[in-house]
Order: structure tokens, then C-alpha cells, then sequence
């Protein structure tokens, strides 16, 4: 087999979702500075997360979960990989348009389903009519998530990793546009969505053709490949159904809380940048070359793929999450405070960071151990296990919403995320030395842990020393800067240090990287 690079995938898609990612931070920002955390921003966020709730079903979820195994296994074979392809896409294609209509008809019943407490508010009539605007939005990322899974089977993970950032440049235009002539910034912002949508759809579809797959649309037929991919594909529908009743509880919790669904939003996204880069980005890469390791049965290389993404996740995300417990509320009001949003609403936004950085290692986690079950076309166990998770953060979040408020949901979130990673790792034992890390995690992971403590010292001693230039309103740009600088320079020497990594080992990475390119 010609094996998927692991490390160059990672560094490319890890790049471009940084951009993104940077990005969608400016997006969030410019959303936040012109509608606050009121009712067009709340109206906005239930809108927005009901086509990328579908999303978790029919893209990156449960069914390019069960695709690109399916996909990877032929295209190693050297069989009709590009004829199955096209089957899924025009499959997908006809369930997304039937869907997007349904969508259109019961929006309000939707927006009732994800924010009850909306009810008779001036949330919930715009809500609607964001949905509405919305919703078309999944058939697109959709499709481009399955032309995504395509490319990244074949080793190409440019393209699909760079699609993001068109979402976030075209509202960020969007927002600009509609303020600079004075016009309803709301509405222009709902609208960039599925136009966003179109042009990700696109960029994929020029690369996969380029690649030799230029999938068509035609009318769609049940195959016998198809209906096994349907039915592998069922059990993760269910368990990605069960990750959006999380959500859905979440919300519908926070909904009765004022603001509340803002500063939980708005604190996701502060935490999805850590595990967009990492974990996101680690398993896009791990999925298809563990699935074609176990069609050549390279067990030694997928235990060593296995191992060095456990490794380089767990040495990015560690410090990370420590970063968002000790430091919340400074990248939080430096970030976000401005325009509508207020102090109160950053104090508030950054109690909600400091849980979920609790949680980020587990997040990341889960990333790593599912390919595990995947490449095996074993998505079953999973869902099982995400059902009993589904239970704790329900459990959790409306049990503790009486007594602590809106703050549940988070603490909910973080719980199950754990209890997640516990059932997958003890699941994970049946497959053998393939799913347990080497002797080289095992010396190193202590060793990231204690240099991760130390930055988290140097990072509470820096936000002391800079507490009245982080306030500044001219300094704090540069404040943070500091702070975070040194932070990391703390942790990547102290980690060289005490052997928890060796910084020639990222140098060697990116040139290796650079040579490909060149050649």
C-alpha cells in the first residue's frame, strides 16, 4: 500500500483549520460587536446550529464515518471506487433536498424542539425565519463533506481543509458590507450562509475532479454497496443523534436562562480552536490510514499511527486546556469585548471556558480512539457507548440547572465527555496491540503533563504582572500577546527539557513537509 503521511496530513489540515479557525474568531467577534449577546444574536445561534446539527448525520458524522472506510478499502482493493462514490453522492443528495423541504414546512416546530424557552419572546419568530434562510445550508456542506472524505482517502487534505475558511470570510464580508451602507447586518449574516455553502461545494468538487473522481449527480439507486453503507451507516446516525440530543439538552436548558445561549455559544467556539486544530484534524487524517492499514494488515504501522496521534494531540491539546482554565477571562474579554458586548457578558462567557477546558483532553480523545471502531466498520459500539454518555450529560445538566443555574449545561458537557473516553478505551482492548499506545507515549505523556503544569504557573504569575495593561484598552491586544508568547516558550523549553518532546522533532517534521512541497 502507499501509506496515507500521517504527520505531513496532520500539519496541512491542522494549518488550514487554524486559519479557519483564526478566522471564525473574527467572524465571532464582528457578530458579537454589532448584535451583543440579545435576541438577533441568540436567534442567530439556534438558526445556525440547526443545519450543522443535521450536518452531524449526514456529513463528517455518521455518514462519511461509514463512507470513507468503505471508500478506502476499494481504493486499496483497486476497485470501482469512484463508481461507489458517485452512488453515495447522488444517495445523499436526494435524502438532503427531501429533508430541506420537510425543514422548510415544520421550522417552527424545529426552533420550538432546540429552544423552547424562545416561546412568545422575539427570539423565536426570528428564529424561524433564520432557520428558514439557514437550513439549505446542510445539502451543500454536505456533499462537500463527502467530496472532502474522497480527497482525504486518497492522501489530499488541502482542499477539504481549506473549504472552511471560505465560511467564515464570506459573513466576515457579509457583516462588513451590510454596516458600511447602513444595512440590516442580522439578515445579511443569515443569508451568507448557504451562499458560503454553495462555495465550499465547490472548491471541493474542483479538487476531487482534479484528483480523477468528478462525481455527477444522477438518479439515485439502491446498490447492494450502498445498502451496506446504509446499514453501517445507521448506528452512527444514532450515535451522531444522540451527540445532538446533548446539544439539544444543552440548549434548551440554557434557553431559560437570559443570555444564556450566547455566552455557552460563544465559549464553544473559544474551545473549538484547540480541538478543531488537534483532535479534528488527527482524526481526519488517522480514519482513512488506519482503514487502509487494516485492508494491508500493517498492525505494527497502525499501532504506530495510533500512538504518534495520540502523542501530538495530547502534547498541543494538554497545554491548551490548561491555558483555558488558568487565563479564561483574558482571552475571553480580549477577544470578544466590544460593541454590544459587555464585561458582565466576558466574566460570564469565561466561567464557561474554564469547564470546557476541563474537558478538551477529552474531546480530543474521542477523536483518536473512534477511527479505532471505524476502520473496522464497527459503528455499533459507539453509539452504544454515546447512548450511556447521553444519559450522564442529560442527568447532569438538568439536575444541576435548579441549584447552579445556567453554568449545568457546560458541566454536563465536560462529564460525559470523560465518561465517553472511559468506555471507548475499554472498549477498544478486544482489537489487540493495534488500539494500545507504545512504549515511546508511555515515557513521554508524564512528561507533557509537568510541562504543561509549569506553563500553567507562568501563565497565572504573567496575568498578574499584566493585569492593568490587559484592561488597557490600547495595550490589551499586545498584553495577550505577551501572555501567550510566553506561555508557550515556557512550555516547548520545558518540555525539551525534561524529554516530554524534542523541538529538532517539529523542525524535522516541517522541513520534510517543505521537500515534499518542493518536489
Amino acid at each position: 500500500m502507499k501509506p496515507i503521511r500521517l504527520i505531513s496530513g496532520f500539519l496541512t489540515v491542522g494549518g488550514w483549520t487554524l486559519a479557519s479557525r483564526v478566522l471564525g474568531f473574527v467572524r465571532d467577534a464582528m457578530i458579537l460587536a454589532f448584535l451583543g449577546t440579545g435576541p438577533a444574536y441568540e436567534a442567530f445561534v439556534v438558526a445556525f446550529r440547526l443545519p450543522n446539527m443535521f450536518r452531524r448525520f449526514f456529513a463528517e458524522g455518521a455518514f462519511n464515518m461509514a463512507f470513507i472506510p468503505m471508500f478506502s478499502k476499494k481504493l486499496e482493493a483497486g476497485e470501482d471506487a469512484g463508481g461507489f462514490a458517485e452512488d453515495a453522492f447522488s444517495g445523499l443528495a436526494g435524502v438532503l433536498i427531501a429533508l430541506t423541504l420537510l425543514a422548510q414546512a415544520i421550522m417552527p416546530w424545529l426552533i420550538w424542539g432546540l429552544a423552547s424557552g424562545f416561546a412568545g419572546q422575539e427570539q423565536f419568530a426570528l428564529s424561524v425565519e433564520f432557520g428558514r434562510i439557514a437550513f439549505p445550508y446542510i445539502l451543500f456542506i454536505s456533499l462537500a463533506a463527502l467530496l472532502s472524505g474522497v480527497l482525504n482517502a486518497t492522501g489530499r487534505f488541502a482542499a477539504a481543509a481549506a473549504a472552511p475558511v471560505l465560511l467564515n470570510v464570506i459573513l466576515a464580508v457579509a457583516m462588513a458590507a451590510a454596516a458600511a451602507v447602513g444595512g440590516d447586518v442580522a439578515r445579511a449574516l443569515i443569508w451568507a450562509i448557504p451562499v458560503a455553502g454553495i462555495a465550499q461545494l465547490a472548491i471541493v468538487w474542483v479538487a476531487a475532479r482534479r484528483a480523477g473522481f468528478a462525481l455527477r449527480l444522477r438518479r439515485p439507486r439502491l446498490t447492494p454497496e450502498l445498502r451496506r453503507l446504509v446499514v453501517i451507516a445507521v448506528p452512527a446516525a444514532l450515535a451522531g443523534g444522540v451527540v445532538q440530543v446533548n446539544l439539544l439538552v444543552g440548549q434548551q436548558v440554557a434557553s431559560y436562562f437570559d443570555r444564556a445561549v450566547g455566552w455557552l455559544f460563544a465559549a464553544d467556539r473559544l474551545y473549538q480552536l484547540p480541538l478543531g486544530v488537534v483532535g479534528i484534524a488527527v482524526g481526519v487524517v488517522l480514519l482513512p490510514d488506519l482503514s487502509r492499514r487494516l485492508a494491508a494488515r500493517d498492525d505494527d504501522g497502525g499501532r504506530h499511527a495510533f500512538s504518534r496521534a495520540g502523542e501530538i494531540s495530547l502534547a498541543l491539546t494538554i497545554p491548551a486546556a490548561v491555558a483555558l482554565m488558568v487565563i479564561p477571562l483574558p482571552l475571553v474579554s480580549v477577544l470578544f469585548e466590544r460593541g454590544a458586548t459587555t464585561a458582565a457578558d466576558s466574566a460570564a462567557i469565561a466561567q464557561a471556558v474554564a469547564i470546557y477546558g476541563l474537558g478538551l483532553p477529552a474531546f480530543v480523545l474521542q477523536k483518536i480512539l473512534q477511527p479505532l471502531f471505524f476502520a473496522r466498520e464497527d459503528t455499533a459500539s459507539p453509539f452504544r457507548y454515546a447512548v450511556v454518555a447521553m444519559v450522564v450529560n442529560a442527568t447532569l445538566a438538568i439536575s444541576l440547572a435548579p441549584a447552579i443555574g445556567w453554568i449545568a449545561p457546560a458541566i454536563a458537557t465536560t462529564a460525559a465527555g470523560w465518561f465517553m473516553v472511559l468506555q471507548l478505551a475499554r472498549g477498544a482492548r478486544s482489537f489487540g496491540s493495534v488500539a494500545r499506545f507504545d512504549d515511546r507515549f508511555h515515557r513521554r505523556i508524564w512528561r507533557i503533563g509537568v510541562a504543561s503544569a509549569v506553563m500553567g504557573l507562568a501563565l497565572f504569575g504573567g496575568e498578574a504582572a499584566l493585569g492593568e495593561w490587559l484592561e488597557a484598552a490600547g495595550w490589551r491586544y499586545a498584553a495577550l500577546a505577551v501572555l501567550v508568547f510566553t506561555g508557550m516558550a515556557v512550555y516547548f523549553v520545558t518540555g525539551h527539557l525534561i524529554g516530554a518532546f524534542r523541538l529538532s522533532e517539529f523542525r524535522q517534521m516541517m522541513r520534510r513537509r517543505r521537500e515534499r512541497q518542493d518536489d
